[in-house]
């Protein structure tokens, strides 16, 4: 085996490997030892050329991400580790035998040890999202790895990567089946039915991570008269007709998501009070005079990157003060942002201007997050993007 090609890092830039965090940034690199490809397997050693990480390297900001903190040789047995534990992990919390639920998220990139690699599990079918060059070069690794795995329970593989992959290696990536060629399929969650296009459809088909706050939502809806915004394929609407909504209404800008909603509703329900809108969320709150006492914002990511902070945390300010304004007394707000560079502690500010500015007086629930298959490493506190919090309003 050739040996890895060696990354020497500056003078007191080793402390966050040394904390086990799993990236190391561009600027605390001195000099490499040769000139790697995108996603050629990198050794990290600090200034005193002591042993430090092995990971895949990448042009950019974050230059590796790394596998492991001990020497370790990157072959299928090492794949087939990481991707067996995170099996394992959810096996052991239930998710992966539940009666009721057959969709799940099973490799959770840095979150499982497996940077890079998300893959989730719509009843068998794998569909994978791929957010490094080096991941991606070891697919047909982790697809065996998968079937080894998860033994008879694949019925098929989608590799839905196009707009995920960094592209700025020699790669030409195009979604596109790696086994079989289920498009879609019906799964089950927490009892309810769900269609779902893991082709066309966002990310990878459903918002999964919603799971457990859908819960709540069914908890709390009861006799309520909801407004379900961003709605997509209406996993919230969903829930909140089967936990007694008197009226749920749901927005999206999508005509291909409202479509897939209405097929949802009646997957679940023969008469059901509820009424789906295509149109943008804030021009709805322009165009409608309509007040409710359960309203779910659960909008896109309105920052991907730290440049565009200070105007995401304006559109969430703008989103939720049109929401109070709407809300009656002793109503209920759901809010969410799941941009990782918006921190809690900007969410939560973003959302007390809107309180104030509404005039109106809010106490917090419940504070959310996602759910225990999208775990947060301890030593990567950047994997906890998902951000919400339950608001009651006088």
């Amino acid at each position: 085996m050739a040996a890895n090609i060696r990354i020497v890092l500056k003078s007191g830039k080793d402390q966050s490997l040394m904390r086990k965090h799993p990236w190391v940034f561009s600027g605390a690199i001195k000099k490499m030892y040769g000139n790697p490809a995108e996603g050629d397997l990198v050794d990290v050693y600090n200034n005193k050329d002591e042993f430090l990480a092995t990971g895949h390297y990448q042009p950019g900001s974050i230059a590796v991400r790394v596998l492991s903190f001990l020497p370790t040789e990157i072959n299928e047995e090492f794949w087939f580790q990481r991707i067996n534990d995170a099996y394992q992990y959810r096996k052991n919390l239930g998710l992966t035998d539940s009666m009721d639920t057959n969709v799940y998220r099973l490799t959770h990139a840095e979150g499982d040890n497996l940077p890079g690699l998300i893959v989730d599990n719509y009843d068998g079918n794998m569909v994978i999202q791929v957010h490094s060059a080096g991941i991606y070069r070891n697919l047909e690794m982790i697809k065996k790895v998968l079937l080894k795995v998860m033994e008879k329970q694949i019925l098929s593989i989608f590799d839905k990567s196009e707009t995920t992959m960094p592209h700025k290696g020699p790669f030409n990536v195009k979604n596109r089946h790696l086994m079989g060629d289920h498009t879609q399929g019906i799964v089950k969650e927490s009892g309810l039915h769900f269609k779902v296009n893991w082709v066309e459809g966002q990310k990878t088909g459903f918002f999964i991570d919603q799971r457990e706050n859908r819960k709540l939502v069914m908890q709390l809806a009861s006799g309520r008269q909801v407004l379900n915004m961003f709605s997509y394929t209406g996993g919230f609407s969903v829930y909140a007709l089967a936990g007694g909504a008197q009226t749920v209404h749901s927005v999206d800008s999508s005509t291909t998501a409202i479509d897939l909603l209405n097929e949802n509703i009646q997957l679940n329900f023969k008469d059901a009070n509820h009424q789906a809108f295509s149109v943008d969320a804030f021009k709805y709150f322009d165009i409608s005079n309509n007040l409710y006492d359960f309203i779910i914002l659960d909008p896109p990511a309105f920052a991907k990157h730290q440049n565009v902070l200070h105007n995401a945390l304006q559109g969430y300010k703008r989103l939720n003060q049109q929401a109070l304004e709407r809300i009656q007394p002793g109503g209920i707000l759901f809010t969410f942002s799941c941009s990782q560079v918006v921190s809690k502690e900007n969410f939560r500010k973003s959302v007390f201007v809107a309180a104030a500015n509404a005039g109106r007086n809010v106490r917090i629930l419940y504070q959310l997050s996602q759910p225990i298959d999208h775990p947060v490493n301890i030593y990567h506190p950047e994997g906890e993007y998902l951000k919400g919090l339950v608001l009651y309003v006088e």
